[in-house]
């Protein structure tokens, strides 16, 4: 009898590792369910005896067993996705049953809480400070001032809120910690607790991962005396991209509309119900328990480069080869991830665009492949990290197109309450509209019919529309209440900065007769 290791990852499941695992216990063997190693191009993958096998199918497991199969990749961890990678956040992935205590505890579970409360409140915030680790959900605020800022304030209650609404386009690290390593996720709040003083905690998941909430609920209920009297709850949203933004996600908690809070008051001072709340992203908080053990800030300080320390996981996702979960220290190239250990595109075709940072990062160049990923080496070429996730699009892809769906996107997910965001992002689809269809032909016969009026009208140029269009995401970018429409511009102006010509033949010329 052989010890057969098969994912339980939804995007494993989905692919048809439930049924293949059921076909490894049927030939009499033993099967673990553990979480995913990351490579998700080969899934579902078998393990036996550390090796791997995959993408694996119903047809394939006679073969893994007698030793034939084409579906061999070799020892798993010397593979170089895997052997390439510095991994703190996800050191169990691929190793561990995601709802055993057991395995969580040898494999040095509980050592961060344990020693937080030896070490007391003042010195788990100096360890979080000197690690350098900043929110992994997209702003990049220094962890440790948000956590001393709510431990300076006085209160009758405080509350930990972890941020788990993860909705942006190819990101996928906060459902596989929360599916793969729930109790890490559980450890880090608790920590987080005994660091500010806060004894309740709550999970924010998006209705759409029910496996993880079934996960995180398992887990609770296991470590419950574990981590008291920190008691957590998992509260699941309605799937409003808009409540990813940290005070739209208090409001529902509250059970008030999911809508943007003015700041401020900040949530650390007077968040949910008015109290002082720690909120931070699933994998700020999966990275403290490591941080939190013997040692374990000075090393992840020691990770990365300029004030963007330790490991950030980026997903890999999109047209592309290898697509999977990428845990490295921050300076690694935009070129690097895409080209070498993404392996390119996946169609086989040149990459003509990479967008990093959700639906409303900017479009990278591949004349930009050498940025480094660090927050301020973004920032200065007008993009984002975000939560780490990367699209890849091949030559195919019309950027004009898409640079119309992120403001249509964000005129559908606008809770609605600053006026750039509500009604610039309608604007914003009309413009492109008009400069997309001026650009081919002027002639309003030609236009659909609710253009025409449109067009005759205002009879504005394309460098008159363009012109308007900069000025409007100038508008969205300044003057909206949160990051929904104040990042929509982003791809929307790399979109026409880099491809004018999938805008309007002309667009390229009036816009470097504007510069």
């Amino acid at each position: 009898m052989m010890l057969i290791k098969i994912s339980d990852d939804a995007l494993a499941r989905a692919l048809g590792a439930d049924e293949l695992a059921e076909a490894f216990a049927a030939k009499g063997h033993e099967v673990h369910r553990t979480s995913s190693w990351g490579m998700q191009w080969l899934e579902p993958l078998v393990e036996i005896d550390g090796k791997g096998f995959g993408p694996a199918t119903l047809g394939d497991v006679d073969a893994i067993l007698n030793g034939s199969s084409d579906k061999a990749i070799g020892v798993i961890e010397q593979h170089p996705f895997i052997a390439g990678q510095t991994r703190f956040t996800f050191a169990r992935a691929g190793k561990t049953r995601p709802t055993s205590l057991a395995d969580y505890h040898a494999t040095g579970g509980w050592q961060g809480l344990m020693r937080a409360r030896q070490i007391g409140p003042e010195q788990i915030i100096a360890e979080v400070l000197e690690s350098g680790l900043r929110g992994r959900g997209g702003a990049g605020f220094p962890t440790g001032i948000k956590w001393k800022t709510v431990a300076g304030a006085v209160a009758d209650q405080k509350y930990i809120v972890c941020n788990a609404d993860e909705g942006d386009s190819a990101t996928f690290a906060d459902r596989m910690v929360m599916e793969g390593d729930p109790f890490q996720l559980i450890e880090g709040m608790a920590i987080a607790g005994e660091a500010v003083g806060a004894t309740r905690g709550y999970i924010y998941v998006r209705s759409e991962y029910p496996d993880a909430i079934r996960k995180l609920n398992e887990a609770l209920v296991q470590c419950a005396d574990i981590i008291a009297p920190f008691v957590c709850e998992v509260r699941m949203g309605a799937g409003a991209y808009v409540c990813g933004e940290e005070t739209s996600l208090l409001n529902s908690l509250e059970g008030k509309r999911g809508e943007v809070r003015a700041k401020p008051p900040l949530p650390a001072l007077e968040g949910l119900f008015g109290k002082p709340t720690v909120v931070n992203n699933v994998l700020s908080l999966a990275a403290v328990p490591h941080i939190l053990a013997e040692g374990g800030s000075a090393a992840y300080a020691q990770q990365g480069m300029g004030r963007s320390k330790g490991t950030m996981p980026i997903q890999l996702a999109g047209n592309i080869k290898h697509g999977g979960l990428y845990e490295v220290a921050f300076g690694v190239t935009l070129g690097e991830l895409v080209n070498v250990i993404g392996g390119g595109t996946a169609s086989g075709r040149p990459v003509k665009a990479v967008q990093v940072g959700g639906p409303l990062g900017a479009y990278l160049h591949p004349d930009q492949f050498d940025i480094v990923f660090d927050y301020e080496a973004y920032t200065a070429a007008d993009a984002l990290i975000g939560h780490g996730g990367i699209t890849v699009f091949d030559d195919t892809a019309d950027m004009g197109s898409m640079a119309r769906f992120a403001m249509e996107f964000c005129a559908a997910e606008s809770c609605g309450k600053c006026t750039p965001c509500r009604i610039g992002s309608t604007r914003g689809v009309e413009l492109i509209d008009r400069i997309r269809a001026g650009g081919r032909k002027r002639d309003v016969i030609e236009l659909a019919p609710q253009m025409q009026n449109t067009v005759k009208d205002q009879g504005r140029s394309v460098a008159e529309e363009v012109a308007l269009l900069t000025d409007l995401c100038e508008t969205m970018k300044f003057g909206s209440l949160c990051a929904l429409g104040g990042f929509t511009p982003y791809p929307v102006m790399s979109a026409l900065k880099h491809w004018p010509e999938d805008f309007a033949p002309e667009a390229r010329a009036v816009l470097e007769a504007a510069e």
